[in-house]
């Protein structure tokens, strides 16, 4: 079941999947994973779990180093490039060919880990976040 659309939507397509098949959705991965979460977190107080919050602001904000690296490592490679063409183009060298697919295979590999680790810290400050606002009312 492949999709452009994102996670969300394969979760939808899961779960219209078993719902058409007459099978329980209580028992799909992603829910049950999301209860466990839930129940680690409900059996915390509440004072652990504003510190837990806290400190998964600070992973969200701090997954920054990423964008960085993505956007200086080109400002770095223009600086030397002079002294970088003359190398990867010498002698009809491919060291070139490598050398643009391995940037760019660790380039891709950086966004989707920084979006990655944004999406589950995310996802643990609601959880918590909810279970706050639910032990207040």
């Amino acid at each position: 079941m492949f999709s452009f659309r994102g996670d969300a939507h394969k979760v939808y397509l899961r779960l219209n999947k078993a719902i058409n098949n007459g099978e329980s959705t209580k028992h799909m991965r992603e829910y049950i994973e999301i209860e466990e979460v839930q129940r680690l977190y409900q059996s915390l107080d509440s004072s652990m779990l504003q510190l837990i919050n806290y400190r998964m602001i600070k992973e969200k904000n701090g997954s920054g180093i990423i964008p960085i690296f993505v956007s200086s490592v080109p400002w770095l490679l223009f600086l030397f490039s002079k002294p970088l063409m003359d190398f990867l183009f010498k002698d009809g060298s491919i060291l070139w060919a490598i050398f643009g697919v391995t940037y760019l295979m660790v380039l891709t590999l950086s966004v989707i880990l920084h979006f990655r680790e944004k999406a589950w810290a995310a996802f643990h400050m609601e959880i918590i976040q909810d279970i706050l606002k639910e032990r207040n009312h």
